[in-house]
């Protein structure tokens, strides 16, 4: 008898080419916008964020102003923002993002002391606030938390608002600059750049008679009597925080 013929084995399917002209898969890593107006302050920032697998850095502002035009076009999932820049300052700028992008996570970036600005900043909507010498992986870190829709504060801050929550304690301040309220720390900062009353109710939009009330106020607050004597306070605390 004849052997029976073996049968040909099936040959495995290949896959036909993706035409020349594909979408490439959807992008699924979170994009972030870096606002800072030193160019190699966003540069360091970039190179950090763009080797995660998980977020890229899809657009940069230099100020304020450019990030809200720039919101729309690079749609990120998250702002990393400096908060001393021209233009509006960082509380301002924050609230004047939620007031366009009401859901639009912010975590700010920052050289200044967390214990005097953190908390403003988180008030005025920051989802998050790091200080820049906390290093790459704290901020990576920083940003995921931000990302799952946490919030984020270092742990030395947290310690810091749990004890102002607690209700046996007084709250306690390290400066009294915290006792100001952000409008008047705001105005405090002008002053300490050499702005005038005019010059800073113009740049606030506020009138001249509502900036001398701030001034009033702040000269309370800190335990000042002289206009000369403010001016100086004011001018030493924005050089020692290094321009804010």
């Amino acid at each position: 008898m004849k052997a029976a013929k073996k049968s040909a084995a099936p040959k495995p399917a290949v896959a036909a080419p993706a035409p020349a002209n594909a979408a490439p898969p959807p992008d699924t890593r979170k994009r972030i916008l870096v606002v800072d107006d030193h160019p190699f302050m966003r540069a360091g920032l970039a190179q950090l964020i763009d080797r995660q697998p998980d977020m890229f850095v899809a657009g940069e502002a230099g100020n304020p102003a450019e990030a809200l035009q720039a919101v729309p076009r690079v749609k990120p999932d998250l702002v990393l923002s400096d908060i001393t820049m021209p233009g509006r300052s960082g509380a301002e700028f924050i609230k004047d993002l939620h007031a366009l992008h009401a859901a639009m996570p912010v975590l700010v970036i920052s050289m200044h002391d967390e214990l005097v600005y953190a908390e403003r900043m988180l008030r005025a909507g920051a989802r998050g606030y790091i200080m820049k010498e906390a290093g790459g992986e704290a901020l990576l870190a920083a940003l995921r938390q931000v990302l799952r829709g946490e919030i984020y504060v270092s742990p030395r801050l947290s310690a810091r608002l749990l004890e102002n929550l607690h209700g046996d304690k007084p709250r306690q301040s390290s400066s009294p600059i915290a006792k100001l309220t952000d409008r008047e720390f705001e105005v405090f900062q002008l002053i300490g750049q050499g702005k005038s009353t005019h010059d800073i109710a113009a740049q606030l939009h506020l009138s001249t008679k509502t900036v001398d009330v701030h001034r009033a106020n702040i000269k309370s607050k800190l335990g000042i009597t002289d206009g000369t004597a403010l001016v100086r306070h004011a001018v030493r605390w924005v050089e020692t925080q290094g321009g804010a």
